[in-house]
């Protein structure tokens, strides 16, 4: 079989809205056989995950525009244009959010790959450069997140947890 060089395109990809923020699938897990993936990430003011952990993967964030603020058990970070944040496998509980008041632009990269999966189960398909509100985080609404999460391999915290 033959090794094909692939250029993927800035607007290749399926376009998620996922806690108001979009991400797109640059390189899905099903392209790499699992092994990795490449998930680009626009988190507006205010955007971002609330705590949750992955024992089963490695994942890496690089800013490519803008600032976030990262938490984890251990305290919080500001992560700014050129900077690189790595979470290595284990479980680490960690939180991101865009504390600024200009979009973050982030390079998210999981190995393997499953992170984007979780991400085409729970999003909801936008047009590129498109944002949606943050949804109503309602007690179902909370259960079929917490579901979908324990499905991938995460775990899921309350909002609060990793404020100190």
């Amino acid at each position: 079989m033959a090794n094909n060089i692939k250029q993927i395109t800035k607007s290749d990809g399926s376009h998620l809205s996922i806690v108001g923020d979009t991400y797109r699938i640059v390189i899905p897990g099903k392209q790499t056989n699992g092994e990795f993936a490449i998930i680009d990430m626009l988190i507006p003011p205010g955007g971002g995950p609330g705590p949750h952990a992955h024992a089963s993967f490695h994942e890496s964030f690089y800013v490519v525009d803008g600032e976030v603020e990262f938490k984890t058990e251990q305290g919080k970070s500001i992560a700014q244009k050129g900077d690189t944040i790595t979470i290595p496998k284990g479980g680490a509980i960690h939180s991101f959010k865009n504390v600024s008041n200009d979009l973050a632009h982030l390079l998210c990269t999981v190995v393997p790959a499953g992170l984007d999966d979780f991400f085409e189960e729970i999003g909801t398909p936008v047009q590129e450069g498109e944002f949606l509100p943050p949804p109503v985080m309602d007690e179902n609404t909370v259960k079929k997140l917490i579901s979908a999460a324990q499905k991938y391999g995460q775990e899921v915290y309350p909002p609060d947890y990793l404020d100190k």
